[in-house]
């Protein structure tokens, strides 16, 4: 049995404070995070912000995955293929080189540039979590519009892009 980078994610904004938890509890967890400038009306700042948004890694093994779980924060754990998403190696060096490098960085969800007009999606979280719809269009960069025939209508709802997955 061999440990791996698994990937989890967090209710929103809760990425710092599950690192924390992680950290505490003697898991070994990696949350990439970047340094960029924030302007508001009176000053400009420099905050850190972690690069994929809701997401942190956590290096255990697989059986393990449930006890991880258990950390206040975090939401589930992503799956690919059916199984628990691993971060491999060479992705781990990526993300560290990139980071290295001081530029602002912006993560997007891959499938995203395929989610378009016609495009079958899920959403993956809120009060509306695992209803599938059909992607009616872009009102934006950030959120889509989905129509849900759950009751033969049509509901339009704009949802952000991040928890949409295309099925």
């Amino acid at each position: 049995m061999q440990k791996h980078w698994f990937v989890f994610y967090t209710k929103s904004r809760q990425e710092k404070k599950v690192k924390d938890l992680l950290d505490k509890r003697g898991f070994e967890a990696f949350l990439p995070m970047q340094t960029v400038v924030r302007q508001w009306t009176d000053r400009k700042k420099k905050v850190e912000v972690p690069l994929f948004n809701s997401y942190i890694f956590a290096f255990d093994f697989e059986h393990r995955i449930p006890e991880i779980l258990q950390i206040p924060g975090l939401a589930w754990n992503i799956k690919h293929n059916g199984k628990p998403a691993v971060l491999r190696d060479d992705e781990l060096a990526t993300i560290k080189r990139f980071l290295s490098t001081g530029l602002t960085l912006e993560a997007l969800p891959f499938d995203r540039q395929f989610l378009n007009a016609g495009s079958k999606a899920r959403i993956l979280d809120g009060p509306l979590k695992g209803q599938e719809g059909i992607v009616l269009g872009t009102a934006d960069e950030e959120t889509f519009n989905v129509g849900l025939e759950s009751i033969d209508q049509i509901i339009r709802v704009k949802i952000p892009g991040f928890l949409l997955k295309k099925i």
